[in-house]
Formats: structure tokens, sequence, C-alpha cells
């Protein structure tokens, strides 16, 4: 009984009533899931601002002795890639705790970029890793507007400021920018991750940096991970049977009143009200990024 009720006890009071007593270890868990880039009404994404506050969270936590990130996601935004993994290792350090990644289903390009983040990175056995690189793509449309009699008019103040217009045809020299581009970006993604996982990588294998990826078994044998193991599993390993897991959670979606009201209720009212006119569009949008979201899944079987 003494036990039961010293958590909720002053020190001082604790220590003579329970003194054999000790807090049960805690784990932090933020879950990390989807493509990543910014957020809107109709399309989610997973960036800084969204995650910001859970990890922040997470890292404060009272007693915790570790963070534990739940990755599941196929890549995106690189710069908000590069802005997440940036402020996991910054709250690992302001702390002085250990962070360890969990690959679901896939952490693929910025999503192994965010995986990066932490000291270890476990997988399961059908976990895939890596994608390595940059990739930018689109339509071309030329053909089609001239088959609709349609004529493409752009006015600019700057050479390159309608570069790569999909309604114009390709011009080598920006080709040849763009690609400049992906290498700066890639330089910059290949010295993250050698710097991250350091001489556990294989570095000597070619195919690491060349977008290609594995599942659990075959990105461990490359040192992309650090073994195969799950969660619950490995915090009790490390941290002994008792060791609590608490998730920690992002802010509400956008669509969910604050205190408590059902869709009728003037808060979701208003939502659709500043919607207005420009609804058809986002929704227009929302279907284009969709299919975007779900092209960057189907890469990896998902």
């Amino acid at each position: 009984m003494r036990n039961r009720i010293a958590p909720f006890l002053p020190a001082p009071l604790r220590s003579r009533i329970a003194p054999d007593w000790k807090p049960k270890p805690v784990v932090a868990v933020v879950r990390l899931s989807g493509t990543i880039g910014p957020s809107q009404p109709l399309r989610g994404g997973l960036n800084l601002a969204g995650v910001a506050p859970a990890l922040e969270a997470a890292f404060s936590m009272r007693g915790v002795r570790a963070v534990a990130l739940l990755i599941n996601s196929p890549g995106g935004s690189p710069v908000q890639s590069s802005l997440i993994y940036k402020r996991i290792r910054a709250l690992a350090e302001e702390k002085s705790l250990p962070v360890y990644a969990f690959a679901e289903d896939v952490a693929a390009s910025g999503g192994y970029m965010i995986a990066c983040a932490a000291d270890e990175i476990y997988a399961d056995e059908s976990s895939i890793l890596g994608s390595i690189g940059v990739v930018s793509a689109g339509f071309g449309f030329t053909g089609l507007i001239e088959k609709l009699g349609v004529e493409r008019r752009v006015h600019t103040a700057g050479e390159s400021k309608a570069m790569l217009d999909p309604f114009q045809p390709e011009k080598p020299e920006e080709v040849a920018r763009l690609e400049a581009l992906q290498r700066d970006v890639h330089a910059y993604f290949k010295k993250l991750v050698s710097e991250a996982r350091g001489t556990r990588l294989k570095a000597d294998d070619p195919e690491i940096f060349s977008g290609a990826f594995w599942a659990g078994a075959g990105a461990v044998e490359r040192g992309l991970a650090d073994g195969i193991a799950d969660l619950r599993s490995k915090m009790r390993e490390l941290f002994g049977s008792e060791v609590k897991l608490k998730l920690v959670t992002s802010r509400a979606p956008w669509w969910r009143p604050s205190g408590g009201g059902g869709i009728g209720s003037s808060r979701a009212e208003g939502l659709f009200q500043r919607l207005g006119a420009g609804f058809a569009a986002e929704l227009g949008d929302g279907l284009i990024a969709a299919a975007e979201r779900r092209s960057l899944w189907s890469r990896f079987g998902l």
C-alpha cells in the first residue's frame, strides 16, 4: 500500500514512508506519420509546425528516460525533413536524452532523414528504409493545349522567372539548372546521413546513396539501421519490464472543435465560411495533393 501511494507524496514524506520506492522508468513516444510537407485545410502534412509541440512535450516530460520516434513516412519536403531532424537533435542535446527511432511500414527519403535524428534506428523485418536521393516530378501540357487551341501567355521580369513552366516546352539549360539544385540537396542529405550513422554505415556500398531502398535486414546489413526490433520489446530490454511508454500527441486537427462541439458547432460553421468561394479550388488542390501522396507511398508497394 505504501508503494502505491508513494508517487503522490512529496519527496521528503515519500522517503520516510516508502524509502525503497523507485519510480518506474518512462519513455516518451512520438508518432511521426505521413508525407512530409506543408499542411492546408484539405491536405495533411508532416512538418515542423505540426510536430514541434509534441516533441517539446516529449523531451520535457517529467521523469522521462528516453524519447522514442515511431516513423512511418515515404518522404516529401527536404526542408521540413531537415527542420524536424534539427529540432529533435537540439532537444536531445539540450535535455541530454537518448533518442530511438522505430521504422514502421516505411522510413524512406525524408522519413529516413528524420530517423537519422535518433541515436539508434530499429525496423521490422518488412520495414522499408533508405531512398537517399532527390526527385522532382511533374507533367508537360504543351501537346494538350495545342490540341485545345489554347494560347499560353507569360510575361516576366527576370529571364528565369518562368523556368520549367509545364505549359511550355522544356529547355535544356533549365533542366541543367534543376539538376544542379538537386545535386546540392542530395549532397546535404548524404552528409547528414554519413555524420549521423558514422562508422556503422557501410559507406563503400555505392547503392546506399543512389536512391535505392531495402527491407529491414538489408538496411541493417548496410548500416542504415541498428537492428530488428519493435518499440515495446526494445524499451523493455533497455529500461526493464516495468518501463512506461507514454504516447505524446500533436495538436488536434483543424476540423476538431477545441470545446468538444460537434460538426454543427459555431466554430465548425466558421471554418466552412472562411473557406468560402475558394473551397472548390482547395478541393482541386487537395485531390492533386492526394494523388501525389498516393504516388509517394506506392513507390514502396504500400
